[in-house]
């Protein structure tokens, strides 16, 4: 069972990036903008990524898993890039957490397969 599969099991909304299209910091927000249907004012800068990804009120309600397969692909490409962006979706994934202080009626969890 793939993590999307597991995903939807347990009755949550997968969000699939294509890890083959994350090559740069730039490229690599746009495929998590599309992704999760990020709204057209989103920023594409990591802070508006933190903001998008801790309101997400365009969705329904729920988990929704964002599932980064290659992303091994910008870890290797860019480090840095790599480590910048795992770090928001890390903090993002723990405001929208049970005890997080963005929690509402949705959840976000990040799943890195690779």
């Amino acid at each position: 069972m793939n993590e999307a599969e597991k995903a939807f099991a347990r009755g949550a909304h997968p969000h699939l990036i294509d890890g083959g299209r994350t090559v740069d910091k730039a490229s690599t927000l746009d495929a998590i903008a599309e992704a999760l249907s990020f709204p057209d004012y989103f920023g594409k800068n990591l802070d508006a990524l933190y903001d998008c990804l801790t309101d997400l009120s365009w969705l329904p309600s729920g988990e929704h898993v964002l599932i980064w397969a290659g992303s091994s692909a910008l870890r290797e490409r860019d480090p840095k890039a790599y480590l910048a962006v795992r770090s928001v979706l890390s903090d993002a994934q723990r405001a929208l957490g049970p005890s997080g202080d963005r929690s509402d009626s949705r959840r976000l969890t990040v799943v890195l397969p690779d």
